[in-house]
């Protein structure tokens, strides 16, 4: 696994450029380096605002990671998901599967203004989030790697993709199958990166139906979850995907569903006699194999680019198009 490595280079005075619009996806090309010259210090200043984040509220992980998966299923990895709505296109962040639950934008803001700070209109928002969601993983114990930079940043946004791409808590095996296919993900890439439900917090609303009406669940787990979660009401209390280690990356989640102790539905999917059943078992008993399945995965969803002749930018603000 490659360890995360501080620029040890004193960053020069960058001259301020216009953010230039590029031809859309074609025009990219990722790279580790890609700033290497024109901003040497950007891992080691998102790996500090993510540090701090983190060390303020360890469920920040966590939700920066699902807003990293919540925007490379919407037409790519472009930051679309940062954009706030405008007059001319609805933006991503009242899609049902975002709206009230994706969190963590004033983070990655915060990052953004230090990034400017250094090197004005040069690192995209898109690049940023990348980074973050490495960052995360590993400031809470997971495996760090190598992120491919020189993403560009979209000048639109799609409500509708997102409702339509992104996996819903109440999907089958089949669906998360078929809606991780569609964006050139694996069978395999899909169980490895729903470990990232090793980490964060769901609401009430979302896993009422199982813990109440299915059979594929531990009866005192149920029984657990049913506390803070009653028939009615009490729609967005929370609880941990991962009931053993909660804010620790790990592969607890795959032990749990073996115990069928998933929170969602689409979680047990994995492991309910189904064709991830054996995959699930292997992940619950080697920790360093799902790490470096988990890391193939990443980059791979990473470098999910946006459709050709989409109009992309280095934003200034990643809240709204320059």
């Amino acid at each position: 696994m490659a360890t995360f490595a501080r620029p040890t280079a004193l960053l020069a005075l960058a001259a301020a450029v216009l953010a230039v619009l590029s031809g859309g996806a074609e025009a990219q090309q990722l790279s580790p380096n890609f700033y290497s010259s024109t901003c040497p210090s950007v891992a080691s200043i998102v790996r500090r605002g993510m540090a701090s984040a983190v060390q303020k509220e360890r469920r920040m992980g966590a939700s920066i990671l699902r807003m990293f998966f919540h925007d490379c299923f919407v037409n790519g990895c472009d930051g679309s998901i940062l954009l706030d709505d405008t007059p001319s296109f609805t933006g991503e962040k009242g899609a049902g599967p975002n709206a009230n639950s994706v969190r963590g934008f004033e983070v990655i803001d915060a990052i953004k203004a230090q990034v400017e700070a250094s090197c004005r209109a040069t690192v995209s928002c898109a690049d940023i989030l990348a980074l973050a969601a490495r960052d995360a993983v590993n400031l809470l114990g997971g495996p760090t790697w190598s992120v491919p930079l020189g993403r560009k940043d979209s000048r639109t946004a799609s409500q509708s993709l997102a409702n339509a791409n992104l996996p819903g808590p109440g999907s089958s095996l089949a669906t998360l199958v078929a809606m991780f296919g569609n964006q050139g993900l694996s069978a395999r890439d899909m169980t490895a990166l729903s470990g990232a439900h090793t980490v964060g917090r769901s609401q009430c609303q979302f896993f009422r139906a199982r813990i109440y009406t299915e059979a594929s669940i531990n009866g005192s787990f149920a029984a657990l979850r049913r506390r803070t979660c009653p028939r009615s009401g009490g729609d967005g209390n929370l609880a941990p995907f991962d009931v053993q280690t909660p804010d620790a990356f790990d592969n607890a989640y795959y032990q749990n569903l073996v115990a069928r102790k998933g929170l969602l539905h689409s979680d047990q999917e994995l492991f309910n006699g189904g064709s991830q059943d054996a995959l699930v078992r292997q992940y619950s008993r080697n920790p360093s194999q799902f790490a470096a399945d988990f890391v193939t995965a990443m980059v791979k969803m990473g470098n999910l680019l946006p459709s050709s002749g989409t109009r992309t930018e280095v934003r200034l603000n990643c809240r709204k198009v320059n």
